[in-house]
C-alpha cells in the first residue's frame, strides 16, 4: 500500500543509508577486551590534521593491516611517474604494546585502568559491519616539496601519522604506505591537505537526546560532545550486549573516552551486558588547529 508519506519515508532511509556508508569503516580503537570503535571519517578528520613541513596530504584510508589478512607487509612511499622509481619508507610500523595486549604502543594494556573486562562475560560484538580488533593500515597519497629527499619526507609524514593515531585516537597502526603523486615547486611551510583530493567533510551525526540512566550516564562522561545516532538509536539495547554512539572532544583521545563510557556506563546498569562503544565524530573545538 502506498500512502503520501512514502516518498518522504523513502528519502529518510536514503538518507540514513548514506550516512552510514559515510562513516566509511568501523575500526577497533585499543585492543579486543576494550570494546570500541571509531568510524573512518572521524579517525581521518584527525589524521589530517598531522603537520609536517613539505608535504601536502591528498587521499588517506585506514583498513585492516596486511599481516592481518596474510597479504605482504611491505610499506612503500612510492615517487611520482617519472621522478626515478620507487623510494622506501620502511617496513611495518611498530607500533604494538606488549605481546597479547592488543593495544597500541605507549599506552595501558588490558589491565590499565580503565578497561572494564567483567569477569566471566562475553566481551561485546563489534557494530554491524565493524572490522575485528588488530592492527590497522593507513594509505595515504600526498605531494612533496623537490628540495628534500623524498625518504626524508616520507619518513615524517609516516612518523606523524603514526603518533597522531596513537595519541589522539588509540589506533593500533602497524602499516603506512605512502604514495608520492607530485613534486611541489616550493617548499610547502606546513602539512596541509590538497583540496582537489580531500573529500567533503562529513555531516556531523545526527546528535540524540540523553534518555535513560545509560544514555545520561554515558552523556556525562568528560570527553563525550554528545550522544549521536547513526546505526540506530543512541544506546542500543540487545539481549547479550548494550552499544552505545558518542562524539567525542578533539582534546580527548578517543580511546581514553570510550572506555570511560564503557565504565560509566556498566555501572548504570543492573544487567551486567558487555558494553560497546562506537565513536562516529571526533568534535574538534573552534579555532582549533587542524
Amino acid at each position: 500500500m502506498t500512502t503520501e508519506r512514502s516518498p518522504q519515508r523513502a528519502d529518510g532511509w536514503t538518507a540514513a543509508v548514506r550516512q552510514r556508508l559515510g562513516l566509511g569503516r568501523l575500526l577497533p580503537l585499543g585492543g579486543a577486551v576494550d570494546g570500541a570503535w571509531i568510524a573512518e571519517t572521524a579517525a581521518a578528520s584527525v589524521l589530517r590534521g598531522a603537520a609536517v613541513e613539505g608535504a601536502v596530504l591528498g587521499t588517506l584510508r585506514i583498513g585492516p593491516a596486511r599481516e592481518a589478512t596474510g597479504a605482504d607487509t611491505g610499506a612503500e612511499a612510492r615517487r611520482p611517474a617519472g621522478t626515478g622509481g620507487p623510494v622506501r619508507s620502511g617496513g611495518p610500523v611498530g607500533t604494538r604494546g606488549p605481546a597479547g595486549t592488543g593495544s597500541p604502543a605507549g599506552t595501558e594494556g588490558p589491565t590499565g585502568a580503565g578497561v572494564v573486562a567483567e569477569a566471566g562475560l562475553a566481551l561485546p560484538p563489534a557494530p554491524p559491519s565493524g572490522l575485528p580488533p588488530g592492527p590497522l593500515r593507513i594509505e595515504a597519497e600526498f605531494r612533496a616539496a623537490g628540495d628534500r629527499p623524498l625518504p626524508d619526507s616520507a619518513a615524517a609524514l609516516r612518523a606523524a601519522l603514526v603518533t597522531a593515531a596513537a595519541a589522539r585516537l588509540g589506533l593500533e597502526i602497524a602499516e603506512v604506505d605512502l604514495r608520492v603523486t607530485a613534486l611541489l615547486d616550493d617548499a610547502a611551510p606546513d602539512q596541509v591537505t590538497d583540496p582537489a583530493d580531500a573529500p567533503s567533510p562529513p555531516a556531523p551525526a545526527p546528535v540524540a537526546k540523553a534518555d535513560g540512566p545509560v544514555g545520561e550516564a554515558a552523556a556525562a562522561v568528560p570527553g563525550v560532545v554528545s550522544l549521536t545516532r547513526v546505526l540506530g538509536g543512541a544506546v542500543h539495547t540487545a539481549e547479550d550486549h548494550i552499544r552505545v554512539e558518542v562524539a567525542t572532544a578533539g582534546d580527548h583521545r578517543a580511546l581514553d573516552v570510550a572506555r570511560s563510557v564503557r565504565t560509566a556506563v556498566s555501572a548504570a546498569t543492573a544487567d551486567r551486558l558487555p558494553v560497546s562503544v562506537l565513536v562516529t565524530d571526533v568534535v574538534e573545538a573552534p579555532g582549533a588547529g587542524r
